[in-house]
């Protein structure tokens, strides 16, 4: 279950005179619009002790390119693979990787100066937890603030948690202790989606993943972003949950993944929406699933 208050924390608390390295770890494909805002980004982080890795997934809208002109101004690694994916992306880049702790952005988002300094702080007063999130403030495609998510106490979830309520903590505020990424063997290259999966990877072996209230990055949503590609995201996250088809909250779980995928599909794909309501068990419905049978009754096309 979830424990609503984590153990004190506090941003000023001082870190060692020799903090820790973070590797950052960032997979880049077709995103050349928002390249450099991103980059310069990390660069302006207020901690001290950062490398940057950045691994090209075979992009064809000149970004690879964009990466090495960017190169000449900032200090960070560039590798290049064939598109297979960002689990894939990540996994090339972290063979790399030497710090104690890991930071994973989406190069179209952009780091707020503390993004880094806040999490170490709070991974090294708490090691019990593999990883730690945070809030973010959601962004337009030309950098208009959305809205900010209202997270105002700590979190602290287990895997039961995390499996039954098909719970993810985002990549771009997600800060990893390495030790726990390769307790996990780091990430499954055929599911596409790196975030669910690893979040699930790692509460498995016994680590807390925490929820800090704290605003550390612009989360850019736009018409690429992978979460309105539902079927995809179906997809990976059925995937995701597979490997723990023995555990009770497994069921629980998979309801939430259909749930996620409705969310959508009530307004992409009707007839697929059909499918998978109908491939929820009724003792599954909730207050979502009638919310998801009222859009699409609402929604659905009339005959003229």
């Amino acid at each position: 279950m979830a424990v609503t208050s984590t153990p004190e924390f506090r941003i000023d608390s001082p870190i060692d005179t020799q903090p820790p390295l973070v590797s950052v770890v960032a997979p880049s494909y077709n995103g050349s619009r928002y390249l450099a805002e991103a980059i310069v980004s990390i660069f302006a982080q207020d901690y001290p002790h950062f490398e940057v890795i950045i691994v090209d997934d075979g992009s064809t809208d000149g970004s690879f390119e964009m990466l090495q002109a960017l190169q000449q101004q900032h200090d960070f690694q560039l590798y290049r693979q064939a598109n297979q994916g960002v689990s894939a992306a990540l996994n090339y880049g972290l063979q790399y990787a030497k710090g104690v702790y890991v930071a994973t952005p989406d190069l179209d988002d952009v780091m707020l100066a503390h993004s880094l300094s806040v999490r170490v702080a709070y991974l090294e007063q708490h090691p019990e937890a593999g990883m730690v999130s945070a809030n973010s403030r959601y962004i337009d495609e030309n950098g208009a603030v959305l809205k900010d998510e209202k997270r105002s106490t700590s979190s602290r979830y287990d895997f039961p948690d995390i499996l039954r309520n098909a719970r993810v903590c985002g990549a771009p505020t997600a800060l990893y202790r390495m030790e726990a990424l390769k307790a996990a063997q780091f990430y499954d290259p055929d599911i596409k989606v790196q975030d669910f999966q690893i979040t699930l990877r790692i509460t498995h072996l016994g680590y807390f993943v925490d929820v800090i209230p704290v605003l550390i990055t612009l989360y850019r949503r736009h018409a690429n972003n992978l979460s309105k590609r539902y079927k995809r995201m179906l997809e990976a996250d059925m995937a995701a949950i597979a490997p723990y088809r023995q555990h009770p909250e497994y069921e629980a779980g998979k309801a939430q993944v259909i749930h996620k995928a409705l969310k959508y599909a009530v307004l992409e794909d009707k007839r697929d929406a059909l499918r998978l309501l109908r491939s929820l068990p009724a003792r599954r419905w909730s207050k979502a699933t009638f919310q998801r049978i009222k859009r699409l009754v609402l929604k659905w096309p009339r005959r003229r």
